[in-house]
This record gives C-alpha cells, structure tokens and sequence, in this order.
C-alpha cells in the first residue's frame, strides 16, 4: 500500500474563506474543552488522601471513566444541542479535531514529556476532512463538506490507480492549501542493500553539500539574505498598537515572509535531492543529530540550513525513486584519511585535507564524504568481505604504500569500483 501526500493551492471565495475562519476556531475551542476535562480528570487524581488543595478542589467520583477518544467523540451529539455553533463544523471534522487531541496525549506518554498545552486565538491551523464517499476532484474544483466546490490549482494530476483518502485544509499567511493524501494498492519494492554507484554526502555550512565524487554545492543561507527585509518588517511590527487592525497587518507580513523563507529552503532541497539521486544509485550520509549542532555558536546558521529536513527529503526521494538510503556512523569522519585510513587532526579552519602518511590530498569537506562512501560500504552486505586491511590501519607505514594503495587510486574509490562495478578514480 503506498500513501502520498500532494499539496495544492486552493482560492477559496469571500463567504468560504469565512466560514473556514469560524470552522477553526469553533475546532479551537472545541479542542481547549477536551483537553481541559483530560486536565481535570489528571488534577482530581493528584490530590493526596488526607489532604485537599488550598487552592481549588476537584470533585469527581472514583469510578469517574478517563475521558478516552471514544468518550469524547460520543459526548459531541449532545453538545451540539447545547452549543449550536458545533453544528456548524462537519462531523468528521469534529471527530478528527478530538483525535489530534488524543494523539498528542499518547505520544506525551510515550516519550514523557510535552504534554499538550492549550491553544490560543489563531494557533489552530488546519482541518481534516477524513472520508470522502466519491473522488471530490471535478476539474479545476474540489468539493468539501458544507462548504461546496474551491478553486484549487492542480498543478500536477492524481496519478492513475490512486484514491483520495483525505483532505487537510491548511490555512497559511499567504493564502489557503489543500494536503491531498492518495493511496494505491502498489507497493514499492524496498531498496535493501546498496547497489550502483556509491555517493557519500557530507553537509556543511561552509559547502552546503559535498561527494565523494568531488562535487561541492556552495553555501545557502536562505534566513541570513532574507534578514534584512524581515528585520524591517519586526521594526514596524513593534511600533504597532497590539489588537489592532495596523497590528494584525504587519502580523501577517511577517508571516507572509516567514512562509516564502521556508517555501524557498524546501524547494531548493527537494530539487538538491533529485539531483543527488541523479549522481549516484547507493547514497551514504551521516547519522548526526543537527538538534546538537544548532545548539553551538553556529546554531542560527544551522538552523537556517535545515540539514534534517533536506535528511528526510533525501531519503523520500531516494525511496520514490528506487534508490538506496542508508546512514553511517559520524565519528571521526573529518579526521580520518579516506585513502589510508589513517588519523589526520584537522581544526576548522583547515579547509584542505593532506594526509602525511599516503599524501593524499582534496577539500576537506570531499574527504569526509569520501569516508563516509567508505563506512557505508564497509557497514552494508556489499563490504570487504573476506578481504585483509587491518595492516595498514593499525600500524600506519609499516607496509608499501604503493602496493597497498595500488598506485593512485583511492581506497573509497577501489572498492565502489571493485564491488559495485562503478567507474574508476584517481586522486
């Protein structure tokens, strides 16, 4: 079963671009009461025995159920008989609104902390419509319950044999989206073990992107070459009178800017990602927490990056695309020679690699993808199985070289060429 999510542009008129506003916040609402019966019913049990609060006193029996998913859901008819605005919003999407609201609970168990908050006015961003009984595709149109046909741009049509499953309506500064998910009943055969031509990645800030094939993408600082502008933007925003109409308007500037900023890093990484799955059909990066990285003196520039994001994006890619993804081990991977193996200590304004064992020489940044390919073949059923190289990585200039290296060519290089058929090269 293969489920894909494309996202589409959809103009909704005046009279729907009001009732979607109403919709999210009667779902605000209706998320902030759920989630204060869940709060009430924890509170009720916090209390010790022979005590009460000083504050406040929750009364609820013993055998009071926990207000489940299922308890909720079933309270939602009669609460429309005592809140008639809830008639207003579709049922499923109601039920939907209640299921987020349980699905953030679960996850909070699961991980022990995060527990949902409440929402303020405008946090709700989206609805879920979850069934549709026919395709609500009419051309240029989309039909939604009780809210009739949108104007959408189908940019790119539903492949043929997929099913809409579902809709989410995302309410962004620069205008409204409709997230279509579509299933199909093939089944994309999972890519096992690596194959082809290996590639090992290696992302920076100083080169955004490098391979073991000597290619280097330059630096991309999407927030850093926007700041000016929305520096200006937050200057007239603090200016404003708070709650009024000059203030939600220099609002949704920034916001609007906010959105381009992302939208320009996301496609320049999805288009990154196909280029990348162009170059290579086995693709190695490194298993590093960025969330670490954006914690040091470059943590901004980091984060402006959005190395885990491009991570993801790459592996989807590599995935819909028939490529193999896999991950290494980071350690060490800026100080060890790809060629020998040996350890070569490099601080960060060394910006070229020179081993001075085997003189092999490159950017630094090509080196550590080019261990990286290195690690990831050795780690993967297509390594050195059955193959001696022990001699030289621990006793580093007791053995030849020249023999060992067999001339010119690189280790990462020997065996992409020796195991998986790629084409040769020299340092």
């Amino acid at each position: 079963m293969l489920t894909l999510n494309y996202s589409y542009r959809i103009y909704p008129d005046s009279k729907q671009e009001r009732m979607l506003g109403e919709w999210l916040e009667i779902c605000r609402c209706s998320y902030n009461y759920a989630l204060r019966q869940l709060k009430d019913w924890i509170a009720s049990r916090k209390c010790r025995v022979d005590r009460c609060s000083l504050e406040s006193e929750y009364i609820m029996s013993a055998d009071y159920p926990f207000p489940s998913y299922h308890q909720q859901q079933n309270q939602l008819p009669k609460a429309k008989k005592k809140y008639p605005d809830l008639a207003l919003v579709p049922s499923q999407v109601l039920q939907t609104n209640v299921r987020r609201l349980h699905d953030a609970w679960d996850f909070f168990r699961d991980r022990g902390f995060g527990f949902p908050r409440f929402k303020k006015y405008g946090q709700m961003k989206s609805l879920l419509f979850p069934q549709f009984r026919s395709n609500p595709l009419t051309g240029w149109q989309i039909k939604l319950p009780k809210l009739g046909k949108v104007q959408i741009n189908l940019h790119r049509p539903i492949p043929n044999g997929f099913v809409i499953k579902q809709v989410r309506v995302v309410k962004k500064a620069i205008g409204w989206f409709a997230v279509i998910s579509i299933q199909s009943d093939i089944d994309l055969p999972e890519v096992e073990a690596p194959f082809g031509h290996a590639l090992g990645l290696d992302v920076g800030l100083y080169s955004y992107l490098a391979t073991s094939d000597n290619y280097i993408e330059k630096g991309r600082k999407f927030f850093k070459s926007e700041y000016r502008k929305l520096k200006l933007l937050q200057r007239r925003l603090s200016r404003k009178q708070r709650q009024s109409k000059n203030y939600e308007k220099a609002r949704q500037k920034v916001e609007r800017h906010h959105n381009h900023i992302a939208f320009k890093r996301k496609d320049y990484q999805f288009k990154l990602a196909h280029k990348i799955c162009d170059m290579g059909d086995s693709i190695f990066m490194e298993d590093i927490d960025f969330r670490t990285m954006a914690k040091g003196f470059l943590g901004k520039h980091t984060l402006d990056a959005g190395f885990g994001q491009f991570r993801d994006i790459l592996k989807y890619v590599c995935k819909i695309r028939g490529k193999y993804f896999g991950l290494v081990d980071h350690r060490g991977t800026s100080q060890t020679c790809p060629n020998c193996r040996a350890e070569v200590r490099k601080t960060l304004s060394d910006r070229v690699h020179d081993c001075p064992e085997c003189h092999y020489r490159c950017d630094r940044d090509v080196a550590s993808a080019q261990e990286i390919c290195n690690r990831g073949i050795e780690t993967t059923t297509l390594g050195l199985r059955g193959k001696e190289t022990v001699c030289q990585v621990e006793v580093s200039g007791v053995m030849s070289l020249d023999n060992w290296r067999r001339g010119n060519l690189p280790l990462w290089a020997e065996i992409s060429h020796r195991e998986l058929g790629s084409p040769s090269y020299t340092a």
